[in-house]
């Protein structure tokens, strides 16, 4: 069924009511707008209000340590509005209250709201099974350590694993677990603590080092009170439905599997949730044009009459999370190729696809050339297909030295 295309963005479900299957060209915009690519950028400077804003819409912001541009967390922000003041990211990540920032494991390791940080609960007390194997070992061998490291958290405040080792003189260090990055005792335990809930962010050092707190001490009251060690911990059914609705609010238009991706949950947990959001109208079943599986759009998701963005994205951008979805949204088959050996990179180390419009029309294998001052555009592959004459080539011009000066670099090499 033909519609005419809206002059304005307008209500999903109502421009779809009645129509059998949605167009892909459809869904790519709700999805776009859903992920905050429906809206310009904000004129003049951007406020830290913008930035709650992108938090609310997206949820979850992955972190990753790799340094080659700018760590991972910075460019969603980025993507979405611009070049920002990054103090102002850091600033709501590493002060306390409930309009900022905590760390946990949403995703992956990631950047979510103190009042999502609850809703992770189930994941917390599961942490003596499901961690990973240095953390279940510390919490079997080493259980006085846990509680020396929380003891030490509440006589000094927020310290890295480093700080603790050293405040710590009693502490198990040369027996290492031989696993992952080879974590000393005190860094499996602090990370034990935080996977549990009893140990949550207190922002990060200059060389990206966690800096611990206690829970208790760091998160607002009522925050607390609605963890595993609370006196109100939010039901796990409660906890699913809200992360399920989190992650179609935030991806508009998605199947199950995109659904459970988001935040990383179970089908046993995932499946249930939505047919309980189905049937409070939460989520209404739809069709996708060349969708295998069914899909569910989100109640509030808007459909623009255009997407006109252009973005950089991080590899590790919510947009791009789960490749099955991006390859049936654009096709576009997208693979981190960090720890890919070189002779065997197709497209470069460090990769960054290219939204034009509402298409991903390139990759751009880029790194921060911090010595000369110099971002350096490595290798550029255009999609096939992609008309370059209709202004994308100046597109990706203008937002590469956009996110040169927002790096402080003085030139774009290519």
């Amino acid at each position: 069924m033909t519609r005419p295309v809206p002059a304005v963005a307008v209500s999903a479900v109502e421009a779809l009511h009645g129509m059998s299957e949605v167009p892909l060209a459809v869904a790519r915009r709700i999805a776009l707008a859903a992920q905050g690519f429906g809206e310009p950028r904000p004129r003049g400077r951007v406020r830290v209000e913008h930035l709650r804003h992108v938090r609310e819409r997206l949820g979850i912001v992955q972190i990753d340590s790799v340094n080659v541009v700018t760590r991972s967390h910075y460019l969603p922000w980025f993507s979405r509005l611009g070049a920002y003041a990054p103090a102002l990211l850091d600033g709501l990540r590493d002060e306390p209250g409930s309009d900022g920032l905590v760390e946990y494991w949403a995703h992956e390791a990631s950047l979510i709201s103190p009042q999502t940080w609850p809703l992770f609960a189930f994941r917390m007390r599961r942490a003596a099974q499901e961690s990973w194997r240095g953390m279940q070992e510390v919490a079997r061998r080493h259980p006085q350590l846990l509680a020396d490291v929380l003891d030490a958290l509440a006589e000094r405040g927020p310290m890295t694993a480093r700080q603790l080792e050293s405040a710590l003189a009693a502490a198990p260090r040369a027996d290492r677990t031989q696993w992952g990055w080879n974590w000393s005792w005190v860094k499996n335990a602090c990370e034990h603590l935080f996977w549990s809930g009893q140990v949550t962010s207190a922002g990060r050092t200059r060389q990206f080092e966690r800096r611990y707190a206690r829970a208790v001490d760091r998160l607002p009251r009522q925050v607390w009170e609605r963890g595993p060690h609370g006196a109100d911990p939010i039901a796990d059914e409660d906890a699913f439905d809200a992360l399920v609705e989190m992650a179609a609010r935030g991806q508009g238009v998605a199947t199950q599997a995109c659904l459970r991706d988001y935040p990383r949950l179970r089908l046993e947990q995932a499946k249930p949730a939505i047919e309980r959001l189905v049937g409070r109208g939460v989520l209404v079943p739809v069709r996708v044009q060349s969708w295998r599986h069914p899909a569910y759009l989100h109640r509030d998701a808007v459909l623009p009459p255009r997407i006109r963005a252009r973005a950089l994205l991080s590899p590790f951008d919510s947009l791009i999370w789960l490749r099955t979805r991006t390859s049936a949204l654009f096709g576009f088959d997208f693979r981190l190729e960090i720890y890919t050996p070189a002779a065997r990179r197709v497209h470069g180390y460090y990769v960054l696809p290219f939204l034009y419009g509402d298409r991903l029309v390139a990759r751009v294998d880029l790194k921060a050339d911090r010595t000369r001052s110099e971002l350096v555009a490595r290798r550029v592959t255009w999609e096939a297909g992609v008309e370059r004459h209709r202004g994308a080539p100046a597109a990706l011009e203008a937002e590469l030295r956009e996110l040169a000066a927002f790096l402080g670099l003085a030139e774009v090499r290519s």
